[in-house]
């Protein structure tokens, strides 16, 4: 079984091109009122969030291409795209045009792509998961995954959890000889873990940090590493009384989050964790050798990404991948 480890080149995000104030957002007050929330934005994080008019396939290009610079990576290098979104406008006949102008605008070729649509806010990180499988197996070596969305009403705006932003997020995927040319220095990828409720997936149900703990268990123990060894998690950004009760329980502290993107941007559907990635390096939250776990939750789903940066003297020796888990 290959042991290669695959690596997480040039995170990115872009953001719609208009910055909305929460007292600007249609019938926040009233949508506020139906859901019991008292009207506290100090309490709950809201602050701001971005609004766009331009299409999906032009945010997810753009964000690509960001990507593409800041990994120091010809598009012609790629092997593969997986694009997400939990909304593609129109009926399935116009997704191929859609995919067309998206591909054209990246300066992608005749490349394969997959689309990653059914897992709500954890589509990036279903996808990264994808990418990493792809990459180790040996199916590709580049491998671009890209998420954009936007609200698909003014009303949608609001929901009993967070604020939308519109926007989109990308990163490069790569096997690890596939990165000698590339520019920045890449996170490594130590694992990718999943843990599911079927019966919970409803979105009536309630996140669950049980299946948050799962997730954390699944990606340290293998490494022989405990929570306490994780510098920062990357999760999303919904309310901020949501976040705090929820990765508490989950086991992680004060330290390890990073509240202030829900007030500057709110919640950009599954991009978060790869915006909170490239916020928190920019602030020096992540030192040579830090280990950072990307995640995000849905009722009935919790997705995980560890990450290492670079430089860190004394390796952990990542076990060989195992079949899939029951």
């Amino acid at each position: 079984m290959s042991t290669t480890h695959p690596w997480l080149h040039g995170p990115q995000y872009v953001l719609g091109e208009t910055e909305v104030h929460h007292t600007e957002i249609t019938d926040l007050l009233t949508r506020a009122a139906e859901l019991r929330m008292p009207p506290t934005p100090e309490l709950w994080g809201w602050g701001s969030v971005r609004r766009t008019r331009r299409s999906l396939a032009s945010m997810a290009a753009d964000s690509a291409a960001a990507t593409l610079r800041a990994a120091g990576a010809d598009p012609s290098s790629v092997d593969a795209v997986l694009l997400c979104s939990t909304r593609i406008p129109g009926p399935s006949q116009d997704h191929g045009r859609f995919m067309e102008t998206f591909l054209t605008a990246a300066g992608l070729g005749d490349i394969p792509f997959y689309g990653q649509n059914m897992n709500r806010c954890v589509n990036l990180l279903a996808a990264i998961d994808t990418a990493t499988a792809f990459v180790t197996a040996g199916r590709h070596r580049r491998v671009l995954v890209v998420t954009t969305d936007s609200a698909a009403h003014e009303a949608d705006r609001m929901a009993g959890y967070a604020l939308f932003s519109d926007g989109a997020a990308g990163c490069l995927v790569t096997a690890a000889d596939a990165r000698t040319d590339l520019t920045d220095s890449g996170y490594e990828i130590l694992g990718c873990a999943a843990a599911q409720n079927t019966r919970t997936l409803d979105h009536a149900h309630e996140i669950s940090s049980d299946l948050a703990r799962t997730v954390n268990e699944r990606l340290l123990t293998p490494l022989g590493k405990q929570l306490d060894d994780v510098a920062a998690l990357m999760h999303a950004n919904i309310f901020k009384p949501v976040v705090l009760m929820k990765e508490r329980q989950a086991g992680f502290t004060t330290r390890q989050l990073h509240t202030d993107n829900i007030t500057r941007v709110g919640h950009c559907f599954s991009a978060d964790p790869l915006i909170n990635l490239v916020d928190r390096a920019a602030l020096g939250h992540l030192g040579p050798g830090s280990l950072c776990l990307l995640a995000a939750a849905v009722p009935g789903q919790r997705i995980g990404v560890l990450l290492r940066t670079p430089g860190n003297p004394e390796r952990t020796e990542i076990p060989e991948r195992e079949g899939p888990r029951e």
